[in-house]
Formats: structure tokens, C-alpha cells, sequence
């Protein structure tokens, strides 16, 4: 006689051990399932009747219970019992309880092995489209910033030297691009996440004649899954997102690093709101970065995540394995953390207040325009390679004096081409420089707008 009281208790003679009903329960993470639980339960449930597997009655008293218990878990009033593994056992044993015999009929042509599946599908279709909104939210920020600093110069960099002049507006719309990539990414992501498991059982499929395709519809599924060992033993769909959310969190962290970067009193480029900083609990005088230092280390997260699920995925046997139990906690990290991120990040960037004046200042000091006399150079009929050694010393020259390569006169840049005219000064103009880059893609205010005004016919289109 089976002493245990679980639904799959049938064949064991002993209790689950207390260690191991805690062990391997998963219902204190995986009872955030529970609206697409139901919305699947309540569609195998229309179909099992279309289907005449229960009866129109019958059906009608589980979807009844189903939804009552719904409304509990929204309003947190529903008692998730300790000995109810996983939400799925939480939502049986409870509609059982409500609704009597005719609950215990649900289960019928499934397994857990493709409902958790359909259940993890619904909730990370729900996540990617909202997260494309807050990315689609981001990038209108970063482009409202870009149209107001069109007139803002900063020095660009390489190797955190100074390089060239550029545009603010070109360097944010440089992140909007990022950002771009990540929403194409997520929408390809999210028609392999769209493919209806149900009625792939627990492996080999069900002798059961369920209509698949009818669940399909019903759950707004384009298509279903063709194998049923792949369909439940299928994670690659989160390993996906996760791997595009780590590289979201990687952009998201490249811009907080030149945030936190730029707020320094050695750069001085920004200044972020009181709101979205913190202070030092010794030194009064502090103003920290928390929030772009905390999306910053957050990144590490989340790649930490995507190592996890792929690790535990790399030698399973076909095809359910429990190890698979463990998709859950980094897939839900992850969207927590990436959700929390673009939303505080979006918010904190609306008051960034950005020093132009500084920026300025820095796009003139230094050799940035070095690059721009070089190509004077080369207009003028001198290869670019002798038009760079050319240019480098006169930077090693007018190091050496301690100038600007535009303090130095006629005679002394003549000492290193012969042929230099007045004109060669226009070529060290930050301005000039900028105007030069007008070809696709470049820092100039008319290739910044060109940009701009893709930009708009995307959103109109």
C-alpha cells in the first residue's frame, strides 16, 4: 500500500524524507508562474472538452476553479502549502480541493515535463515584449538628448585618450544603436520562445487524441514544437535571452562606466542628479555614481547566470532531467535585473546635466585636430603616410614647447612642410573638423541629423 500522498505517489511505499520534499522543492521561486499556469490550464482545459475527453460540464467547473484560484494568487490570498512541490502541484491540488473529481481529469494528456515548458514560453513572451517597450523607451530618451546636445562638442577617445572632436549627439545616438540591436536581437529571440510545447507529454508524446494546434490558437502560439523529446528538454530559447540580455547589460554598463567616468571633478563632462546618487557616510563631501556603478556590477550578474544554465545544460541525457529545475532562479534574475536597470538608467538620464562648456574645452586642448591636419595634407597631394610622420612631429614639437599645434607660427610649421599657407590653421579648427565628417555615419551635425530623421521615419513608418 503507497504511503505517499503526492499525485505521483502510486508506486512508492515510503514517504518522501522531510530533506528531500525541501530539497527539491521549487515552489518558493516558481509560484511566480502561476498566471501562465493557469492561462495554459484553462486552454488545455477548452480543449480536453472539444476534444470530449471531459465534458462540457465538467470543464466549465475547472475553468471556474481555475480562475477563482487566480484571483487568490493575484491578491495574495492564496495558501501555497509546503508540501506542494512546484506551482503546478500547488494549482492541481487546489483545484482538486475546489472543484472535486473533475479537477483530477485535468492533467489528462500532459505531462509537467511540457507544462512547465508552456509555462516558462507564456512568462518569457510576456518579459521580452515588455522589455522591448523599456528598450524602445530608452532609446527615445537617448535620442531627445541627442537632439537637444547637437551643438554640443566633446573630445572623442580611444584608449581613454583624447582622439577627435565629435558631436555628444553622435556619441548617444552611438548607444542607440547599441540598444537597436538589442530589441532586433530579443524579436528574433522571441519566435524561437514562441512555439507551443503542450501535448509533447513527458516525452514521447501522448496516446491521448488532444488537438494541438487548437491550444495553439488559443494561447496565440504561431506554431508548435515538431519533436516532442526536443520540446521538453528544450531550454536553448533561455539561454538566448539571457545571453542577449547579458550583452543589453554589457551596453548598458559601457555607458555607465563613461557616466561615472565623466562626473569625476578630473573630467567633469556631467553631472548626475541628487536623485540618482548617494553620499559617503565619512566623507562629506562625496557625491557617488551608485546607480551607474550598480548596473555596472549588476552586468556581472547576469553573465553569471548565462554560465549557469549552461553549465547545467551541457552534458544532460535526453530528455527531461530534474537538473532542469534550475533554468528558473537565473532566468528570473535576469529579467528582474535587466528591468530594474533600463528602467532607473532611463530615468537617471533624463536629468544628466551635461557640462558643455568643459567639453568644450577639452575638444580644443590637446592634438584632437592632429588627424584633420593630416588629411589637409593629404588633399594637397601628400601620401598619408608621410602626411602622418609630417603631422607627428609637428605634435612632438609643439609637445616639446609646450603649445597647442595651432599657437605655433608659419615659419615653425614650415620647418616641417615647406608648403604650409595661412590655410593650414583652418584645418585645426574643432568646427571644421566636425564639418568634414559629413559622409553616412559621421560625427557632423548634418550627418547627425540625416540620422535623426531616419529616425523619425521608422517610428512613422
Amino acid at each position: 500500500m503507497s504511503k505517499s500522498k503526492k499525485p505521483w505517489g502510486g508506486r512508492f511505499r515510503e514517504s518522501t524524507d522531510q530533506q528531500v520534499e525541501e530539497f527539491t522543492a521549487s515552489i518558493h521561486f516558481d509560484k511566480r508562474l502561476f498566471r501562465y499556469d493557469i492561462e495554459g490550464s484553462i486552454a488545455h482545459c477548452r480543449m480536453l472538452a472539444r476534444k470530449r475527453i471531459v465534458t462540457a460540464a465538467e470543464s466549465k467547473k475547472i475553468i471556474a476553479g481555475l480562475r477563482e484560484i487566480g484571483r487568490d494568487m493575484e491578491e495574495g490570498t492564496f495558501s501555497f502549502q509546503a508540501d506542494c512541490e512546484d506551482i503546478h502541484m500547488a494549482v492541481e491540488k487546489a483545484l482538486i480541493k475546489r472543484v472535486g473529481e473533475a479537477g483530477g481529469k485535468l492533467h489528462t494528456g500532459r505531462s509537467r515535463n511540457d507544462q512547465v515548458s508552456l509555462d516558462v514560453r507564456l512568462y518569457l513572451r510576456s518579459e521580452v515584449r515588455g522589455i522591448r517597450k523599456m528598450l524602445g523607451a530608452f532609446m527615445g530618451t537617448l535620442t531627445a538628448a541627442a537632439r537637444r546636445e547637437l551643438d554640443t562638442i566633446l573630445p572623442g577617445y580611444t584608449h581613454l585618450q583624447r582622439a577627435q572632436p565629435v558631436l555628444l549627439a553622435h556619441y548617444l545616438l552611438a548607444f542607440r544603436e547599441m540598444l537597436r540591436r538589442d530589441s532586433e536581437r530579443l524579436e528574433e529571440c522571441l519566435a524561437r520562445i514562441n512555439v507551443m510545447p503542450l501535448g509533447s507529454a513527458a516525452l514521447a508524446g501522448t496516446g491521448i487524441p488532444v488537438d494541438r494546434e487548437y491550444v495553439a490558437r488559443l494561447l496565440k502560439f504561431p506554431g508548435i514544437s515538431r519533436n516532442s523529446m526536443d520540446a521538453v528538454s528544450d531550454r536553448d530559447f533561455i539561454a538566448e535571452f539571457i545571453f542577449d540580455a547579458a550583452l543589453l547589460m554589457m551596453h548598458l554598463s559601457r555607458f555607465c562606466e563613461d557616466l561615472i567616468i565623466w562626473s569625476s571633478d578630473e573630467f567633469g563632462f556631467a553631472e548626475i542628479s541628487d536623485a540618482f546618487t548617494t553620499g559617503s557616510s565619512i566623507m562629506p563631501q562625496k557625491k557617488n555614481p551608485d546607480v551607474a556603478e550598480l548596473i555596472r556590477g549588476k552586468t556581472g550578474r547576469i553573465y553569471g547566470n548565462l554560465v549557469t544554465l549552461l553549465t547545467v545544460l551541457k552534458a544532460l541525457p535526453m530528455t527531461y532531467n530534474r537538473d532542469l529545475q534550475e533554468d528558473k532562479e537565473p532566468l528570473f534574475d535576469t529579467v528582474d535585473t535587466v528591468k530594474a536597470s533600463l528602467s532607473v538608467l532611463d530615468a537617471m538620464v533624463k536629468k544628466v546635466r551635461w557640462n558643455r562648456k568643459r567639453m568644450r574645452e577639452a575638444a580644443t586642448e590637446g592634438y584632437a585636430t592632429a588627424t584633420d591636419l593630416a588629411e589637409c595634407l593629404v588633399k594637397k597631394g601628400v601620401p598619408f603616410r608621410e602626411a602622418h610622420g609630417i603631422v607627428g612631429r609637428l605634435v612632438a614639437y609643439a609637445i616639446e614647447k609646450g603649445v597647442l599645434l595651432g599657437d605655433l607660427d608659419l615659419d615653425e610649421m614650415r620647418r616641417f612642410y615647406p608648403a604650409a599657407d595661412e590655410g593650414i590653421y583652418r584645418c585645426l579648427d574643432v568646427e571644421h573638423s566636425l564639418r568634414a565628417r559629413a559622409g553616412v555615419g559621421g560625427t557632423s551635425r548634418q550627418s547627425v541629423l540625416a540620422r535623426l530623421k531616419e529616425i523619425d521615419d521608422e517610428k512613422a513608418s
